[in-house]
């Protein structure tokens, strides 16, 4: 085939690609004008989801099974992803909060998981995306909960404490990799700026190459970009990305102790999705410390009725001195049926209990 022949051939496909788009975003929005009649029969108020995380992960499974390639199954899903990006805006008027601010991990995270079409709003701190969703002043929230290196995030958790309001909706996985940037090179810098966790993921690093350098806490690694920018002989751990958007060269790459490193990070809203055979569940409670056994007898229920626990963590309650809130996920959705006998039984060991949410199981 000459090269007018096969120019003329895309040209024919890019057409036909533009009438199926277009015929595939009106029956978006014909989806949506379904589930307000769903809702109005019903007599319920307010806007129906308009991002539905199990059937998202269903239509990348069966996008992934439909492509015979050349493209690859990751390019397939991410051209995906803006057409769903697209008809969700149709839909709805959809915003979605991140821990700002351009250029974190969490403003990648969100726009990973909901793509180019939708509104964003940056804020200061963890806390702040999440009341911002608890008040409705987003649709969503994207916010770190772990990382596989440096562990919990525990000023997600410690909001939770005090926010039980919002809901999780999905979970969002985030290959992670810093880099140190700076105006200066190396030997010249006295001053490092990053997140906590991102000094924790760059600890072997730092010691090694600026062990005498002060290394100053700020609310986000972006923020940290953004600050170094603007001092001499400061540095940021942050992303790559930042280096453009801050105006800052990148010294050093890839300064991660683990080369693995990811965070997970959680999307937030008013409610959970549905069960899809394939969910965790996040659940926060404190015990009677008093009572011997309490912890033990709690996390008993869940191997008596066949749950597996997939991770634990403890933030303090505030409350009181050394009393303790419990965060345990779960394999399974609050309505599956042995999820739910099993919360009705942990009660008689809680003093509280709350289901931060249900979400769909992702893959890496």
């Amino acid at each position: 085939m000459d090269l007018d022949s096969a120019r003329k051939m895309i040209s024919d496909v890019d057409r036909q690609l533009v009438e199926l788009l277009n015929a595939r975003a009106r029956l978006s929005v014909n989806v949506g004008a379904a589930k307000r009649h769903t809702l109005k029969k019903e007599g319920s108020e307010g806007e129906p989801e308009v991002y539905v995380p199990g059937q998202e992960k269903r239509v990348f499974e069966k996008v992934r099974g439909l492509n015979q390639g050349p493209l690859s199954n990751d390019s397939v899903c991410a051209i995906y992803r803006e057409i769903m990006s697209a008809s969700i805006s149709l839909q709805s008027d959809v915003t979605v909060g991140y821990l700002g601010p351009a250029g974190t991990f969490s403003h990648q995270a969100a726009l990973n998981r909901f793509g180019d079409s939708l509104g964003y709003v940056a804020y200061g701190k963890i806390g702040d995306v999440v009341h911002a969703v608890a008040k409705d002043e987003v649709t969503y929230g994207v916010v770190p909960i772990e990382n596989s290196t440096f562990g919990a995030v525990v000023q997600t958790l410690d909001t939770f404490v005090g926010q039980p309001a919002v809901k999780i909706r999905a979970e969002v996985y985030l290959p992670v990799t810093q880099a140190l940037l700076s105006r200066f090179q190396v030997d010249a810098i006295r001053k490092v700026y990053s997140h906590p966790q991102a000094f924790g993921q760059s600890r072997r690093w730092l010691d090694q190459h600026l062990p005498h350098a002060a290394r100053v806490e700020v609310a986000s690694t972006a923020k940290a970009a953004e600050l170094a920018a603007l001092e001499n002989y400061a540095a940021a751990i942050s992303s790559e990305a930042c280096a453009a958007i801050y105006g800052l060269d990148v010294v050093a790459k890839d300064i991660t102790t683990a080369r693995d490193n990811t965070t997970r990070f959680f999307v937030l809203g008013q409610s959970s999705d549905g069960p899809t055979g394939d969910d965790k569940t996040l659940l926060m409670f404190t015990v009677d410390h008093r009572e011997p056994g309490a912890l033990c007898g709690a996390l008993n229920v869940f191997a008596k009725h066949g749950i597996n626990q997939t991770a634990i963590n403890s933030r303090p309650s505030g409350q009181r001195q050394w009393h303790y809130v419990f965060f345990v996920e779960i394999i399974g959705h609050a309505q599956d049926t042995n999820v739910a006998s099993a919360l009705d039984e942990i009660k008689s060991y809680c003093l509280d209990l709350v289901v931060l949410g249900s979400y769909p199981r992702q893959s890496y």
